[in-house]
């Protein structure tokens, strides 16, 4: 594989200002994706970013309609499912979000340990976090877009 063409930081205080924002994007996690592109070229890494956006688009639907329905297993499963596709992207703030909705999707607290048996309060606590993980959605999707060039900040 060829080395990328971002360069390393020897501390997490050092900040490249062409990768997307410290504070919404895991630099070493998103780094490790753009080491698959090939040199001067973020094909790969971009199509990787871009079926995400279309992946969480999909799943955020989803989520409304569990919400509706008052499906707390589905709305763990894609609580779980999208936690997994943005840990691997460096999505903290939305896989740390989507974990939350994981969690009150099995009638736990927010870290999962805590049993909630109320079926009305798991659901408000989805629908208040999954306000909340759009947000970070939208913050991460503009930083990334703009790191790719197809959005001005």
């Amino acid at each position: 594989m060829a080395p990328s063409a971002t360069p390393k930081f020897d501390k997490p205080d050092d900040h490249n200002p062409n990768l997307p924002a410290l504070d919404i994007i895991d630099h070493t996690t998103f780094e490790q994706i753009l080491e698959m592109d090939d040199d001067g070229d973020r094909d790969f890494s971009k199509s990787i970013v871009y079926g995400f956006f279309e992946q969480a688009e999909t799943t955020f639907v989803k989520m409304e309609t569990a919400i509706t329905e008052h499906d707390l297993d589905e709305l763990s499963n894609l609580g779980h499912f999208l936690k997994g596709s943005s840990a691997t992207l460096g999505i903290t703030h939305v896989k740390d979000g989507c974990e939350k909705i994981q969690n009150f999707g099995a009638k736990k607290d927010e870290s999962g340990t805590v049993d909630e048996p109320s079926e009305s309060k798991a659901l408000e606590n989805i629908a208040k976090t999954l306000k909340e993980v759009k947000k970070d959605y939208d913050d991460a999707a503009k930083e990334l877009k703009h790191f790719y060039g197809d959005e001005k900040k």
